[in-house]
Order: C-alpha cells, then sequence, then structure tokens
C-alpha cells in the first residue's frame, strides 16, 4: 500500500509543478491574500475528484469520444485567451498590491475562476482522470495510488499559495506586478496554443 502512495505522489507532484493556468491563479492569489483557503481547497478537492474518477475507470470512456475532447480543447481556449488579454492590460497598467486601498474580489466570482482554470484546462483532464487514473490500474492498491496523488495536490497548492502570501509584502511594488501579469500572460497564451495545436 504505501509503495503505491508513494508513487502517486511523486508522479502527481511531478505533473503539477509545471507552471499552468491553474498554478498562475493559485500564485495570483496567494499574492493578493484574497480567499487563498477557499482556492486552495477547490484546487486540491477537484483534483482529487478528478484522481477518483480516472482510477474508477472513467478515462478509458473519455477517450473513446474524440468530439469531447476537441470541445473541451477549444472551449479551454478561448477562456485561457481572455484570462490573458485581462493579465496583459493589467501589465500595461501596472499598480501596487495595497489590499487596504482596493476591496477584495468577492469569494463567488473567486471560486467561480478557480473551477474555470481546473474544468476549462483540458491539460487537467489529461494529467488527472487519463494518466493518473491509468497508471494507477498497473499497481496493486491503485486506490492507495489515488491517495498518493492526491496528497501531492493538497501539499503542493498549499505550499504555492502560502508561500506567495509570504511574499506579499516584497511584492507590493506596481513594477513586479507588471512582470508578473506580463508573464501569467505569456503562459496563458503559451498553454492555449499548445491545446489547439496539441
Amino acid at each position: 500500500m504505501l509503495t503505491s502512495a508513494v508513487a502517486g505522489f511523486t508522479l502527481s507532484i511531478a505533473l503539477i509543478v509545471a507552471i499552468g493556468a491553474q498554478n498562475a491563479f493559485v500564485l495570483r492569489q496567494g499574492l493578493r491574500r484574497e480567499h487563498l483557503v477557499p482556492v486552495v481547497l477547490t484546487c486540491a478537492v477537484s483534483d482529487a475528484l478528478l484522481i477518483g474518477v480516472g482510477i474508477a475507470g472513467v478515462g478509458s470512456v473519455v477517450t473513446g469520444r474524440p468530439e469531447v475532447l476537441t470541445a473541451i480543447r477549444w472551449g479551454g481556449a478561448a477562456f485561457l485567451i481572455g484570462y490573458a488579454v485581462l493579465a496583459a492590460r493589467r501589465a500595461l497598467r501596472p499598480s501596487a498590491l495595497t489590499p487596504a486601498d482596493r476591496p477584495p474580489a468577492r469569494l463567488g466570482a473567486t471560486l467561480a475562476a478557480c473551477l474555470a482554470f481546473t474544468y476549462l484546462n483540458p491539460h487537467v483532464y489529461l494529467d488527472t482522470v487519463l494518466l493518473l487514473g491509468g497508471i494507477a490500474q498497473q499497481h496493486q492498491h491503485r486506490w492507495w495510488f489515488g491517495v498518493g496523488a492526491a496528497l501531492a495536490s493538497v501539499c503542493w497548492f498549499t505550499a504555492l499559495g502560502v508561500g506567495a502570501y509570504r511574499l506579499a509584502p516584497l511584492l507590493a511594488r506596481p513594477r513586479v506586478w507588471q512582470v508578473l501579469d506580463g508573464l501569467i500572460a505569456v503562459v496563458m497564451v503559451a498553454v492555449a496554443v499548445a491545446l489547439v495545436l496539441g
């Protein structure tokens, strides 16, 4: 059991650490100190749910329906391009991070964006449902593999959010946000292009 759990943790952390839309969103929320705990919980629970779906065998059903993957891919690309445009606009008009001067975003709007970054991103399905779910089938204790994979998600998102939160005082300058938003815009466009071409 422990071997399967460690294997799941190791593979999951290797997949999730790659910079992507979801990680960029969690990083930004951590830096802004806005709704960090609900965002981290939403990402971690979503990953655990998708990993469970993959282990239960749904991944093989989805791969047999290419039209579903195509719709997810184009919808996700459109969403990422839209978010890239917003980030690019912020980069062109940077402002300092001063939480006292601007009210935080509403929790509902923040969670809606978090869910969109999670469920409109085809890479999430490829990594969790198809890849992790498929590899789990090769382990005698496949559900322990899933527990390890889900634990990796919890650890990563917590570390990312808390790390960003602690760096927030150092990142209160407009120039830093200009660079960060510019990088986020580039990452979003790159991921969207990869989705369309992939």
